[in-house]
């Protein structure tokens, strides 16, 4: 009696569990829409994973970046989704049995959401009415399906008897809910398109004028052409990509601003496109690198870039650097996005070719990497220097002011430690014995390689050659034949840069300021 007692509330409950995932898919997709008339960023998935990015500490990060590589932002998107689903169906189990309870956890749900946009960098009130919309009509629509679950219906056939709950009401409202919320969602989707249609436009339209500095050619030995190991010049869709954006901010060019001010800026500036353009522009071949780049890791590119001269700007503004006298040491970059950069000011200006970007390959900026206008700083790791999507200068002093990842346990100054990678063979090779091409990239931006390497098996060091030099700011290919003997080999590659350092052996994590040691790899050779 008691299992035939069970079967009908674990049916109610499996109905009350979907009733709830359909209800918050109805709550998305209502506020999808909303931010189609407020802004990406306010939309709940958005705005709860840029909240949970922004209070995640620095070690798990770092783990995430290299456990999922360019995809943590799609693996925290389906991570947020897959919990917003239990609590949706917790919040469909809970209606069925306790109907204003369970709508209040599906509004509360929403009220959440709407607090993780209030706590965005820039958020303003209107941040949080995506959020709440959603978790309104998630409470409507569940306090509906949960009502046609708790209703019992008449047993054809049973005088008197009922069903213990309206299933064909159920399932008629079931894909009324589904079907409104693909149409809302589908227009939230299309309006948001068509709001970043102009940002598309203006890319699109946008001639980049000749440099008044072009770069010279690349030489012709720079890129070695080995198999295995990717072009000299990295194209922009292979150009590696961490930032904390969960969505990608499109800029419409014809309205971005550019200002500069702060301590010692006697000439605050404000800056369009058009004014940007109009100074002499310099094209240069420099080579970035993520922090978050583990020995031999995949996070370093190198790009020709279109801009102009960080330095003469500041000194337009009236700055001075530290060593004359200037107030301000650090220099903060604002994005669109809220993200916070700070550069020193005495390296901006000692005059390595400091850019702000508006170019990249001989083509606009892509969005992915800060269309319009971001910064270029060789020698510097990116998360103090490469802000994207830049839209602030401001001067100030390193004692006063912490940027984003300085928050988040990293070290304020961050230059770039001198590295090398084996790119062929790739780890676990098999290879046939003879002659190996071993090859890769060494990079010590703004010091440049003068050496590489390769040892196998602990023996003794092998120089290699290496591809002719682009100026001190890029990376330089280099291989090195090896006689391969039958037997399984693990080799090694160290660099020497233009001061004579020679790369350090000692194996330390990124956390605070870049990855050292040696880069390996352990390869088998049949006969």
């Amino acid at each position: 009696m008691a299992a035939v007692q069970a079967e009908p509330a674990r049916r109610r409950a499996v109905a009350g569990a979907v009733g709830g995932v359909v209800a918050a898919f109805a709550g998305l997709a209502a506020a999808e829409l909303a931010a189609a008339f407020v802004r990406p960023e306010a939309a709940p998935l958005t705005a709860v994973g840029g909240a949970v990015v922004d209070r995640t500490p620095a070690a798990v990060k770092e783990w995430a970046i290299r456990s999922f590589g360019t995809s943590d932002k799609l693996v925290l998107a389906l991570g947020t989704v897959a919990l917003l689903a239990v609590l949706a169906a917790c919040a469909g189990i809970l209606a069925v049995r306790h109907l204003r309870s369970g709508c209040a956890l599906a509004a509360a749900v929403g009220v959440l959401g709407a607090a993780a946009a209030l706590s965005r960098p820039g958020a303003g009130w209107r941040d949080a009415l995506p959020s709440l919309a959603g978790g309104a009509v998630a409470a409507g629509a569940l306090y509906l399906l949960a009502t046609a679950v708790r209703r019992p219906r008449p047993a054809p056939g049973r005088p008197g008897g009922t069903w213990p709950m309206d299933r064909r009401g159920f399932g008629r409202l079931l894909a009324a809910t589904l079907a409104a919320s693909a149409v809302a969602g589908y227009a939230g989707r299309r309006l948001g398109a068509h709001g970043s249609a102009g940002a598309t436009a203006s890319r699109a339209d946008l001639v980049l004028p000749p440099p008044a500095a072009p770069a010279p050619p690349v030489p012709a030995g720079a890129d070695l052409r080995v198999p295995g190991v990717g072009p000299f010049l990295t194209p922009a869709p292979d150009f590696y990509r961490v930032d904390t954006a969960l969505v990608v901010p499109r800029v419409d060019a014809g309205t971005w601003r550019l200002r500069i001010h702060g301590e010692g800026v006697s000439r605050p500036l404000t800056l369009s496109l058009p004014d940007l353009l109009a100074r002499p522009l310099a094209e240069r071949d420099i080579t970035l690198c993520c922090v978050s780049n583990e020995v031999g890791g995949p996070y370093v590119g190198n790009a020709r870039w279109l801009g102009v001269r960080l330095a003469d700007l500041l000194r337009e503004a009236g700055v001075r650097p530290p060593s004359r006298g200037g107030p301000a040491d650090q220099l903060v970059a604002r994005s669109v996005d809220g993200m916070t950069i700070g550069t020193p000011v005495e390296t901006v200006m000692d005059g390595r070719d400091a850019l702000l970007a508006v170019g990249m390959n001989g083509e606009p900026l892509p969005f992915a990497h800060g269309f319009p206008v971001r910064m270029v700083v060789p020698g510097l790791y990116g998360y103090v220097s490469a802000c994207k999507w830049l839209t602030e200068l401001r001067l100030t002093t390193f004692s006063a002011y912490d940027a984003y990842w300085v928050r988040r346990s990293w070290a304020q100054q961050a230059p770039v430690k001198t590295q090398s990678r084996i790119d062929a063979p790739r780890p676990f090779a098999k290879l046939a014995a003879g002659r190996v091409a071993v090859a890769g990239v060494a990079w010590a931006q703004h010091r440049g390689i003068v050496r590489v390497e390769v040892r196998a098996d602990g023996g003794p060091w092998q120089e290699a050659r290496l591809g002719d030099p682009d100026g001190v700011d890029t990376w330089r290919q280099w291989v090195w034949p090896w006689e391969a003997a039958p037997g399984e080999h693990t080799l090694e590659v160290r660099a020497t840069d233009g001061r004579g350092d020679v790369q350090p052996q000692e194996r330390r994590g990124t956390l605070p300021d870049g990855a050292t040691g040696w880069h390996s790899v352990t390869v088998s050779v049949r006969a």
